[in-house]
């Protein structure tokens, strides 16, 4: 009788494990039809409003959609930064362990792998190359419909200066790179979710629920440090690529706070997986642990960055006062009144001539010169050129708390008080009429 030879086994290697978890995502329809709307979508929208006469000027570039194709795809990444992205990193990273719970592959899995460790970072590097095709389908998507039905023109920046179509395409394809730090900060959240609940449908919206949450807390009037230490912040952060000079401390401390978030929630899901006991065929999730494991390190964690963002950028209250505000009005109005003066076709001025200057007031006196709101009243004056009269205009200005405003011309009609003005052309959209800006919420405030 031959005896019998045991023959050792090997687990598979981490890049055949790799291209089976790719493999699998990609084969589903849900994933397909991600990617054809990712491909698709942005384009066709930003081709179809640019030709609209009516634009959205309530979402950041959206009243230069008109004018030149780099405002369209900034209008869409606006809108992913607030529910795009974080909604496709719930239906990739929050469904990427969940799926085998309610397949019940685990012990299939894992007897082939033989190394949960290894198995983890095979599932999570195919959900991020899936999450970054995604994004970079938007991205293009977007960039192609804009240039296709509008072309590349100048772009006007935050603060009213010019950004020249090599400039523009530079800094927006720098602002697409930004988001991808709080992407993969809530890919890690959906891959956190998915390894603690389980086949539980919370794990696969935890990501969605989360966007939905810092959507809402950042509507309040929130310390500087608290804000900028939100794990999203750095979906509003890239608007600081638009100014001159660029708001790059909140910027990098955006990008490094979703970092953080990134490698901590990544980690703490290796933790609970590594530890998971695959023989029981009952184990699904961590119940009414979850508290204690899940979601009070992630406290912990929302604590130590924000003491970490107050040592570095020290700042005070919302970070909006009426000094800032002062500044960066004026400096816009300088800008912007250039712009039209080249558009009458009238001798240019630089802002050295303008000598332009503002002067804010909240509230008519009742209120502190301070803080967000929509009751900000201003006067810009500047010098004419060759003549001894001094300039004025009255602008209505809606603040919002992540240091966004809407100027809102208010007189008089012949400057700011009427959208188009006529030059030798024909009408044309009058550029200091309305216009968005955007304050430094890490530059010193003073008390109004």
């Amino acid at each position: 009788m031959s005896a019998v030879v045991a023959v050792p086994t090997r687990p598979a290697s981490a890049l055949r494990g790799y291209r089976f978890e790719l493999l699998k995502l990609t084969a589903q329809w849900r994933t397909r039809v991600l990617l054809l709307v990712c491909a698709v979508g942005p384009a066709v929208f930003v081709a179809a409003v640019s030709r609209q006469s009516t634009l959205p000027t309530d979402t950041v570039f959206g009243r230069w959609m008109g004018q030149t194709g780099w405002a369209g795809s900034l209008v869409v990444l606006s809108f992913c930064c607030s529910w795009i992205l974080p909604l496709l990193t719930s239906l990739v990273a929050g469904d990427a362990f969940a799926v085998e719970d309610r397949l019940g592959t685990w012990r299939h899995l894992v007897t082939v792998v033989r190394s949960p460790g290894r198995l983890f970072a095979t599932k999570a590097l195919a959900a991020a190359t899936v999450l970054a095709v995604l994004a970079v389908a938007l991205a293009a998507s977007s960039l192609v419909g804009g240039l296709l039905a509008v072309g590349s023109h100048e772009l006007v920046g935050l603060d009213g200066h010019l950004l020249t179509p090599g400039q523009a395409a530079g800094t927006v394809l720098l602002a697409w790179a930004v988001v991808l730090a709080p992407t993969c900060a809530f890919a890690a959240v959906g891959l956190l979710g998915s390894v603690a609940l389980g086949r539980s449908p919370t794990g696969l919206l935890l990501p969605a629920l989360l966007a939905l949450l810092l959507q809402l807390v950042q509507l309040l009037p929130l310390p500087v440090a608290v804000r900028v230490a939100l794990p999203g912040s750095a979906f509003l952060a890239w608007r600081g690529l638009f100014t001159t000079p660029a708001q790059t401390t909140p910027l990098l401390l955006g990008v490094g706070v979703g970092l953080v978030w990134a490698v901590a929630a990544t980690a703490l899901a290796r933790h609970l997986f590594v530890r998971r006991d695959f023989t029981d065929v009952a184990s699904d999730g961590l119940g009414g642990r979850v508290l204690l494991r899940v979601v009070l390190p992630l406290a912990a964690l929302f604590a130590v960055t924000v003491a970490g963002v107050a040592v570095a950028a020290p700042a005070s209250g919302a970070g909006i006062g009426r000094e800032q505000l002062q500044t960066s009005l004026a400096t816009s109005y300088a800008h912007l009144y250039r712009l039209q003066t080249r558009e009458l076709a009238r001798p240019d001025v630089t802002e050295a001539q303008l000598r332009t200057s503002a002067t804010c007031d909240k509230g008519g006196g009742l209120v502190a010169d301070t803080g967000p709101g929509n009751d900000w009243r201003c006067v810009v004056s500047w010098h004419i050129p060759g003549a001894t009269a001094v300039g004025s205009a009255v602008y209505q200005l809606d603040v919002t708390a992540d240091g966004r405003y809407v100027a809102d011309g208010d007189g008089p009609q012949a400057v700011n008080g009427f959208f188009q003005v006529r030059t030798p052309t024909g009408d044309a959209p009058n550029p200091i009429w309305q216009f968005d800006g955007l304050v430094d919420l890490l530059a010193p405030t003073t008390k109004g």
